[in-house]
């Protein structure tokens, strides 16, 4: 009993020493007995440091190293980058060619956490302006917020937030952003209906096998003044035939199939239109294809297109990809065809490099001299952080 006293009390004083500051141990290697001090055949563990001196001795490197001091109003702050940078050259089949290096997107975002789901997003983007100057626009900013308690399974961006189609099939079917926008964006070659981002609220949705987003807008994008009271009211709702809705999926990772119906009804631009998307993706390929059909109040005819994509990945790291557009203006007798194909090697978890062909054709576009053939021979680096 006595015997258990005493070793209870030397590790009542041991845990008192390390607490109270640093420790030196030292070890019988016959016996396995913790020692404070050192002695005949003990051999010393080393320098122990309690919790409380390491959290002084961080903040005071940390205000060392910085000299500034850092504070928030929420207890965590994520920040993350993202940027397109690469070299374009263009063969003009109708005109003189052209070269130059190019940084199509720079991303520097910022969320604020109060808790473990809820936060405030900013995402500022660079352009460049016609007289050739780099100016900063905000891409994103909103509020998200967990409405698990009061819908189940949902959450809500409120302010400049995502429209639904665009940034899902990035993640999803169309993992070439850098050298392309998705069909239903892209303007050579493409259906250029919408853009990612515009003012409104979005409720998102997200259980196994069923995911959606429902949004009111205002209509006009994130890069265009809107005028009157007109709104557009856009959705995406997507059956995740393998259960995979919940999840942040990883195209060389994960096996989905996805069937989606999306589209707008776009009150301020005046049209609509209506996307039916499907995409199967396991580790080694990707295949994916659209269908739209558009309507514009103008001319009260219906236009349609559609897009196919797919990627094959041989071995780790590498990668080939190709996709093909087709989209059709039947009013004035326009068809844009934008034929895309090149390969990706994946550096690090960080950094791709891309290389890439990108043939545009408008050649139903006779009026106005607006013609436009060519091909883009494209290399890009990918940096995300």
């Amino acid at each position: 009993m006595k015997k258990a006293l005493l070793s209870l009390a030397a590790i009542t004083a041991l845990a008192g020493s390390l607490c109270a500051a640093s420790v030196t141990l030292y070890q019988d290697p016959d016996t396995g007995a913790i020692y404070t001090r050192p002695g005949e055949g003990r051999i010393k563990l080393g320098e122990f440091v309690s919790k409380e001196e390491l959290k002084k001795t961080i903040r005071k490197d940390v205000k060392s190293e910085l000299g500034v001091k850092v504070k928030s109003g929420v207890p965590t702050l994520k920040f993350s980058g993202t940027h397109y940078l690469g070299y374009t050259f263009i063969d003009n089949h109708n005109g003189d060619n052209s070269g130059k290096f190019e940084t199509r997107r720079n991303y520097f975002q910022v969320k604020a956490y109060w808790n473990d789901t809820d936060y405030l997003r900013t995402t500022l983007d660079t352009f460049q302006d016609a007289d050739g100057s780099w100016l900063v626009r905000l891409k994103y900013a909103y509020i998200y917020l967990d409405l698990a308690d009061y819908i189940p399974y949902t959450g809500v961006e409120f302010g400049q937030a995502h429209r639904p189609w665009i940034d899902w099939e990035e993640h999803h079917g169309w993992l070439y952003r850098s050298v392309a926008k998705t069909f239903i964006e892209e303007s050579e070659g493409g259906a250029h209906l919408t853009d990612s981002a515009d003012l409104g609220v979005n409720f998102k949705t997200k259980t196994d096998y069923f995911s959606s987003e429902l949004g009111v807008y205002n209509g006009s994008g994130y890069h265009h003044k809107h005028d009157g009271d007109s709104l557009s009211y856009e959705w995406r709702l997507t059956a995740n035939i393998l259960g995979t809705g919940r999840k942040h999926v990883h195209a060389t990772e994960d096996e989905y199939l996805d069937l989606s119906f999306t589209g707008q009804i776009n009150n301020q631009k005046g049209y609509d239109w209506y996307g039916i998307h499907a995409v199967y993706n396991r580790p080694m390929f990707l295949l994916a294809g659209m269908y739209i059909n558009y309507e514009n109040y103008a001319d009260d005819e219906n236009h349609d297109g559609w897009s196919i994509n797919g990627e094959f990945r041989p071995v780790n790291k590498w990668a080939v990809f190709a996709r093909y557009d087709n989209f059709e203006y039947n009013a004035n007798d326009l068809t844009r065809n934008g034929l895309i194909a090149g390969a990706a090697y994946t550096y690090n978890k960080n950094v791709k490099f891309i290389v890439n062909i990108f043939d545009i054709d408008d050649d139903n576009n006779d009026d106005g001299g607006n013609n436009i053939e060519r091909t883009k021979y494209m290399f890009t680096t990918e940096v995300h952080w």
